[in-house]
């Protein structure tokens, strides 16, 4: 009877040491995403729903306030992972910018990047360079935003300030009303392209996407890690848009608590990158996603998990 109660003590202590091994993988991680009409959270869902289905990882997909506020949340400890603009990861790190007067917030680290948020600089035709925007009126997003940041680096790259415009700080529909109108000579948008405000200026009025020039593109990666080129296609706004743009975007990034454990990361970095196919058909931006994407356009140290993961197929170091 003894042996018996000791072989079946054992039995349940095996099982419970079984359990609680692997049970940290499965517990259920919490994302933040951005407001409930935004991409961040659509992609959140979509991302959560592959996930469950693919690796049997549950997520609890959390709407927020976006990057800033999603960074703050990670370091506090509220949250598992986020989904934040990489400029806005690097303010974060290093204490500039937006964080500038709070200081750098640590806890945190990069996991990949999911898809573009392209710089779009819009300008009536006739206007061929951001140079020509000297002494012009430009909209460059609301005040403090990203965008506007992203405009105040690129004016940087051409040796302007904001004193060389007449700076208007208005969000992204407003400005395309203030287009329409004739208020405005050029306005700045960071989102993903085709983005809705531009789609419908397109139906009514004439434009011209500006592009970077070499020499200040190459500023930019050189000063701001967190930029890489894009291209956007001709055609990305219908016949308005007749020649492709090279611009700069800025990358929609997963990050993660450092604490989060380097197999709860491996196993979603690794879900994530074999199951682009169920991504894409899912949520449109899964397009874009790409192991070699994924590398691009961090500033801030990869988690321990990611790195393993991209160490494993050769797209890290």
């Amino acid at each position: 009877m003894k042996k018996t109660l000791s072989m079946l003590l054992a039995v349940v202590m095996m099982a419970a040491l079984v359990l609680t091994s692997c049970g940290g993988g499965n517990e259920k991680i919490f994302l933040a995403t951005g407001s409930e009409t935004g991409t961040y959270y659509s992609f959140g869902i979509a991302l959560g729903q592959v996930m469950k289905d693919k690796i049997g990882q549950e997520f609890g997909v959390q709407s927020t306030g976006a990057s800033k506020a999603n960074i703050q949340l990670v370091a506090a400890g509220d949250v598992d992972m986020a989904i934040v603009q990489n400029d806005v990861m690097d303010y974060a790190f290093n204490g500039t910018n937006t964080f500038a007067e709070e200081g750098a917030l640590s806890g945190f680290s990069a996991v990949a990047t999911l898809y573009a948020e392209v710089v779009q600089i819009v300008a009536k035709p006739g206007i061929t360079s951001v140079a020509d925007l000297k002494g012009k009126t430009v909209s460059v997003g609301d005040a403090g935003s990203g965008t506007e940041f992203n405009a105040a680096q690129i004016f940087e790259a051409y040796g302007m300030t904001f004193d060389d415009i007449n700076k208007q700080s208005l969000g992204f529909t407003d400005s395309a009303d203030k287009f329409k109108d004739g208020q405005l000579d050029a306005f700045f948008v960071t989102a993903g392209a085709p983005t809705t405000c531009i789609t419908d200026l397109a139906t009514s009025n004439d434009f011209v996407i500006l592009s970077i020039g070499e020499t200040e593109m190459q500023y930019l990666k050189d000063n701001y890690g967190y930029y890489t080129e894009y291209t956007l296609a001709a055609g990305t706004y219908g016949e308005k848009q007749p020649e492709d743009a090279t611009t700069v975007a800025v990358k929609a990034t997963l990050i993660a608590a450092d604490d989060l454990s380097e197999d709860a990361v491996y196993k979603v970095t690794k879900g994530i990158f074999e199951n682009i196919d169920a991504i894409k058909a899912t949520h449109a931006k899964g397009e874009e996603l790409s192991a070699d994407n994924g590398v691009q356009g961090v500033s801030i140290p990869f988690h321990a998990g990611a790195e393993k993961y991209f160490k494993e197929i050769g797209k890290l170091n």
